[in-house]
């Protein structure tokens, strides 16, 4: 049996959680959401919303955060691998700008929380489904992000995971997205 286990990131109030699982002669069991355990552990949690994505390998999904209505979530690969990648985009806090990247897999099933005020993305390694459940609802008017590729972001991908930057897989939605600079002088928006 695997118990609960909170570890807080670099990133201020991100974290990785590692679910309740246990496994017997059927099979295993997972609980990857509890209010209860989540505030025993200091994280006040509200779930309104759960979606999951179905990706190919090769797929990026770029830095997306939503400008009014933020969405704090947590983030499970159920099945596959992907490199998932979050960066703090509030102004105020000490991690300002700075990302993570960690290996989300259906055989770890570690989850990460993003809080309000991240962007968040990543690159499937294997084909994948992800879970998210979130805190609010997605809102589709103010659904944006920032270019995976951004420069002064310089997130480190894994792209030699899947054979090079060449076998991406990108949307013509993150294909338009602007760069970190653009995103900065609209701020207030945000």
């Amino acid at each position: 049996m695997q118990k609960w286990q909170f570890d807080k990131l670099k990133l201020k109030d991100a974290y990785v959680i590692k679910p309740f699982y246990n496994e017997d002669i059927r099979g295993g069991f997972i609980k990857d959401y509890s209010k209860e355990i989540l505030e025993q552990n200091g994280i006040f949690y509200e779930l309104k919303e759960v979606f999951y994505t179905i990706s190919y390998k090769g797929v990026i999904r770029a830095i997306h955060f939503q400008r009014i209505k933020q969405q704090a979530k947590l983030v499970r690969c159920v099945h596959g691998k992907i490199y998932d990648v979050i960066v703090d985009l509030r102004k105020d806090s000490p991690t300002f700008m700075k990302w993570e990247g960690f290996y989300l897999t259906g055989e770890n099933m570690l989850e990460l929380l993003v809080p309000e005020g991240f962007g968040h993305g990543y690159l499937v390694l294997e084909d994948s489904i992800v879970s998210y459940k979130c805190a609010e609802k997605f809102y589709g008017e103010y659904d944006s992000g920032i270019k995976f590729d951004d420069p002064q972001l310089d997130i480190k991908w894994p792209y030699e995971e899947i054979g090079g930057k060449e076998k991406l897989i990108i949307s013509e939605k993150d294909k338009t997205l602007p760069l970190f600079n653009e995103f900065i002088r609209n701020y207030d928006k945000f």
